[in-house]
């Protein structure tokens, strides 16, 4: 068990491991920004092949801890790139707190706002993993995106992604009132709710808020009952956003 600190001043910094099912971080804290498994406050950090847990709250069947935010990860430094790495908790499992970042072959795990903050990323194949089932009966709820105004660049893009598990629940809610998610290309089984998304604090201000999904499919894509206030962004718009040089104009990317 350990925590795992990269801070502003340690840059260019990369971490290996020898898989996602055999490099496991764990650590257990809860309802602190100092409590995550995993804090990357610096520039230019590059992650792959590892796991970072929050056993707070998992596992699930045994666990008796009451839920609560329970950080996995914290990013907040810009040009971050995570490659085959796990994301594992309940609730705020990742906190994608500010700048640009890949995420590829990723897998994340929770049930409530599990990939939240104001991130400006991309995620790239990733597995979305929900167990809402372990909230006995409530609706889950993958995204909680965090972008507070018009002009901000960020925003969440899930583009040839899976959902996968068990329960029921939204796509995402916005926790700031200019809220930006995407879902393109990605594979929705039935747990995903018919409405798609709710509103939360932005309710009777939904015009703010760019929730859009493309190309999806699967049971759980079905938009013919999606709230009325989802998808509509124009193809322009969505063009700029589900390319990488969304968040790699400078390809940054490559140099990692």
């Amino acid at each position: 068990r350990e925590q795992v600190l990269i801070p502003y001043n340690k840059p260019f910094i990369y971490l290996i491991g020898a898989g996602k099912r055999k490099t496991n971080v764990v650590w257990n804290a809860h309802d602190s920004i100092t409590s995550a498994t995993f804090i990357s406050q610096a520039d230019n950090i590059m992650a792959k092949s590892l796991t970072f847990i929050n056993s707070y709250n998992y596992p699930l069947k045994s666990n008796r801890n009451p839920r609560t935010p329970a950080v996995a990860a914290l990013i907040q430094g810009d040009k971050s790139a995570f490659y085959r790495v796990g994301f594992i908790g309940l609730q705020d499992t990742l906190w994608d707190v500010q700048g640009r970042h890949y995420f590829e072959q990723c897998t994340i795990q929770g049930a409530v706002d599990f990939i939240f903050g104001s991130g400006q990323s991309f995620y790239q194949g990733c597995t979305i993993s929900v167990v809402a089932g372990a909230l006995n009966g409530g609706i889950g709820y993958i995204t909680a995106q965090g972008r507070s105004g018009y002009m901000e660049s960020n925003g969440f893009v899930f583009k040839d992604c899976t959902i996968t598990g068990d329960g029921k629940t939204y796509l995402g809610r916005p926790w700031r009132p200019y809220a930006r998610v995407v879902f393109y290309n990605t594979v929705m089984p039935d747990i995903v709710v018919p409405q798609g998304w709710d509103s939360w604090y932005s309710s009777g201000h939904e015009d703010k808020v760019t929730f859009d999904e493309v190309n999806c499919r699967g049971l759980g894509s079905d938009k013919t009952r999606r709230v009325n206030w989802s998808n509509r962004q124009s193809g322009t718009q969505l063009q700029q956003l589900t390319s990488l040089s969304y968040i790699d104009a400078g390809s940054w990317l490559f140099s990692t």
